[in-house]
């Protein structure tokens, strides 16, 4: 029997995987930025390495603040005068990395990857500084004053990932970059590919030629339309894919040996404060029966299409995981 992580590699390349690969059973999870203060204010809020605000309680998760009186770049053209928070020279400290260390050398990595997690994305950063609206008014109002900003940002981005592979040595890396909604990408592809591909390629090359193994890009949105940008970036396993909206079984057909899938468990639909073990199982047998699981077991993975190894709902993620493995045994 394969182990876990040897199987997963199995799946992805194509080879000869002796089980259904269940969500995150391969990877071991550490986040990957010591350089944040997380601690909460009074009012649950916390502001992060870049100046972002975020309110964190009552949210389901971290929510940029963009009332102007918190956001950092008001006007993209005045950026420079805006933008005054710019976390470079602070990665490369071994102290703030002990502690993560620590839980890396933890890990078996006989049985799983050690995986590196990076969130937010640069477009994420982007308009985590600008607010989403604004940002994307801005790719056409100000349009070098956005590639200036992603310079700096992608700056960051590699002084960060040198620090990762210095100090975690991780074998995987799960980045997170959401470039859509469920219906379609927030911009045409030929956009993407002008402000963000090369931006992502400097990035993922980085961590590929400094012993990661496996990339994951997590967006769970619609990004059909990106699937080839992913490939030309490295990414091994887009993680978070949607289902219907991406037609997911035939990108698997189409794209499978080039990049595998991770996602189609809608997190929306069985991820919530009434579900129950029927609700799950309705979700996850009805994603593995469009994907054809019966059969297949190469280039896509079963999971739920939030990008961490948790569920918003306790017992959510496990109760998925059952089903999937008793799906498979039905479908021996």
């Amino acid at each position: 029997m394969l182990t876990k992580k040897q199987n997963l590699l199995e799946c992805i390349r194509g080879g000869n995987p002796d089980r259904i690969v269940n969500q995150w059973e391969a990877f071991s999870r550490v986040i990957a930025n010591p350089v944040v203060d997380r601690t909460l204010d009074a009012d649950g809020r916390m502001v992060d390495e870049w100046g972002v605000w975020f309110q964190v309680a009552g949210q389901p998760g971290r929510m940029p603040m963009h009332d102007m009186e918190h956001r950092v770049i008001k006007d993209f053209d005045e950026w420079e005068e805006q933008l005054t928070t710019i976390p470079k020279g602070c990665w490369d400290n071994a102290a703030i990395w002990e502690p993560l260390q620590a839980q890396a050398e933890a890990i078996d990595k006989n049985e799983q990857f050690v995986m590196a997690t990076v969130f937010p994305g640069m477009f994420e950063r982007l308009h985590d500084l600008g607010e989403i609206t604004e940002t994307l008014m801005a790719l056409y109002d100000s349009p070098d004053e956005v590639h200036e900003i992603m310079k700096i940002i992608t700056e960051v981005e590699l002084e960060q990932a040198e620090a990762i592979c210095k100090y975690l040595k991780p074998d995987a890396l799960l980045h997170h970059d959401d470039w859509g909604t469920a219906k379609s990408t927030f911009m045409k592809p030929e956009m993407f590919e002008e402000f963000f591909l090369d931006s992502y390629k400097q990035v993922y090359k980085y961590y590929k030629d400094h012993g990661v193994e496996v990339l994951i890009h997590h967006s769970d949105t619609y990004g059909a339309t990106l699937v080839p940008y992913m490939i030309e970036m490295g990414v091994d396993i887009w993680q978070g894919c949607l289902l219907r909206p991406n037609e997911l079984n035939k990108l698997v057909d189409q794209y499978g040996g080039q990049i595998s899938f991770m996602g189609g468990i809608d997190s929306d639909a069985v991820d919530k404060p009434d579900w129950t073990p029927e609700s799950v199982k309705e979700g996850v047998y009805d994603a593995m029966d469009y994907m054809g699981m019966a059969d297949r077991r190469k280039f896509y993975i079963p999971c739920l299409t939030q990008g961490l190894n948790v569920s918003t709902f306790p017992g959510v993620l496990e109760e998925v995981s059952k089903c999937i493995s008793e799906y498979e045994a039905e479908h021996k």
